[in-house]
């Protein structure tokens, strides 16, 4: 199954190959060990040192709040994390330079040469929604194992979680009408993907990014800027100069001068026929209507309106009522619109005691306080299939480890995605990019109405603790 309806896009995107798994495994790929904090690996180096790297451990992400106004969160970036999990290895370059810059001493330099993630990871399905103090992933492990990987394991769901919060609320406001990723020229060259990436999971239809499309399959969309109608002596000529190139079923951009005349003379390049005009600047509520009317006046009644022009969700939703058929949304998604991170730490909750059990640990800070304990999520729902409550499952570790509800109403939430060191790949590639998606969809339509809001609000639903 593709990762984004080929309906849902412009007809002149073209056909492309599904991505080649076996290419992608045969690149060199770069390790991801040193994307990472130092404080890590110090605090790594006095574990080994003073025995206790290896005592069992239990560390969680969550989140204290949402940022302020938003009802829910979306958790993206899951499948990044067990991908960038794989890579992370300390080979000669990373232990050279360590040792080079006397990050750490020799002993914690030998134990990092054979260092493999040996512990397990479960969490929320990539997808779906969270709340405060949701634990939406569950690292445990020895402290040797798993300290290490925080830094990167908040930095990319701190990111991908924010860009597909966003995007959730543009796709919610976009109704049946898709939403195309083009904030590439906004974000850093790496976050660019990985932007495009989440943003598909909460349900756009597609990317201009190419890179993205190559790594996790899914649809390319963009056909001409303005410098283009701009290299050519006059409109005409670079609007025949596309529909040749690219065919009748292209989308013409055509507010580089009068819009009225650029409507005019793209009907009359491309035809009755011609795939879609896009328009990138002014009043858009009022031009829809115009270009609509215009469009309609000319026979085209079946070329398509495409709006740009640094759209949000806000502006989405005013736009409810024109007459849009496809909305293309740059800085404000990969932004996270006004909330570029989600606030998402990466706690120590339960460890390993001199008696050999698994005690619960949490610290008092004010403001950044933790609960203790392992933590498992759940969702309750009301017989008609809207979620009431999110559950939080603590107590008794044993108890909660075999924790399962037995009330038909309450929907468990964490998923294996690593066993002893093994990555669940179903989660991974362009395959866990459309499993995600599909998440994402049933996960959004279970919440209440009002969860749909644009307005300030609190959380859609509360978080309540169950313990054991």
């Amino acid at each position: 199954m593709s990762a984004v309806p080929p309906s849902s896009v412009t007809d002149d995107a073209p056909a492309r190959p599904a991505p080649d798994p076996a290419a992608r495994a045969g690149e060199a790929r770069a390790s991801t060990a040193l994307l990472t904090d130092m404080y890590e690996l110090t605090m790594l180096q006095a574990a080994l040192a003073d025995g206790t790297a290896g005592r069992h451990c239990v560390f969680e992400v969550f989140t204290r709040r949402l940022p302020p106004g938003r009802r829910y969160g979306v958790v993206a970036g899951t499948g990044r994390v067990l991908e960038a999990l794989a890579d992370f290895r300390f080979t000669d370059a990373e232990l050279s330079w360590l040792s080079r810059e006397k990050v750490v001493d020799k002993a914690t330099l030998d134990y990092l040469a054979r260092y493999r993630f040996t512990g397990s990871i479960s969490g929320y399905a990539e997808g779906e929604v969270f709340f405060p103090g949701s634990p939406v992933l569950v690292v445990e492990g020895t402290f040797a194992d798993a300290v290490i990987l925080e830094t990167l394991v908040l930095s990319i769901l701190n990111y991908d979680s924010a860009v597909a919060s966003a995007a959730s609320r543009m796709t919610c406001a976009a109704g049946d009408r898709p939403c195309l990723e083009m904030g590439s020229r906004r974000a850093h060259e790496q976050a660019a993907v990985a932007a495009a990436r989440a943003a598909v999971v909460a349900g756009f239809a597609g990317t201009s990014n190419l890179e993205a499309g190559r790594r996790y399959g899914l649809r390319t969309i963009g056909t001409a800027a303005h410098s283009y109608t701009l290299l050519h002596d006059d409109e005409r000529s670079a609007f025949e100069a596309q529909v040749a190139s690219l065919g009748p079923g292209t989308t013409l951009l055509v507010d580089t001068y009068d819009i009225a005349r650029g409507v005019a003379t793209a009907v009359e390049v491309g035809g009755t026929g011609l795939g879609g005009v896009r328009i990138d600047s002014g009043d858009l509520p009022a031009l829809a209507h115009q270009v609509r009317a215009q469009l309609d006046a000319l026979g085209a009644t079946g070329t398509r309106v495409v709006v740009s022009s640094d759209l949000d969700e806000y502006a989405i939703a005013a736009l409810a009522a024109s007459p849009v058929d496809a909305y293309g949304v740059g800085t404000s998604v990969v932004t996270g619109s006004g909330a570029p991170t989600c606030g998402m730490v990466y706690k120590l909750v339960a460890r390993e005691g001199r008696d050999g059990t698994l005690q619960p640990v949490a610290k008092a800070s004010t403001h950044k306080e933790s609960q203790g304990g392992r933590k498992i999520g759940a969702r309750r729902v009301s017989p008609s299939g809207t979620a009431v409550e999110e559950v939080v499952v603590t107590g008794d570790d044993d108890a909660v480890a075999s924790w399962a509800p037995t009330d038909g109403g309450v929907r468990p939430l964490h998923v294996p995605l690593v066993e002893g060191g093994a990555v669940d790949t179903r989660w991974t590639g362009a395959s866990g990019v459309t499993l995600a998606a599909e998440r994402h969809r049933a996960s959004r339509a279970e919440l209440p109405p009002w969860a749909h809001r644009l307005s300030a609000g609190d959380p859609a639903i509360p978080t309540v603790t169950v313990h054991l």
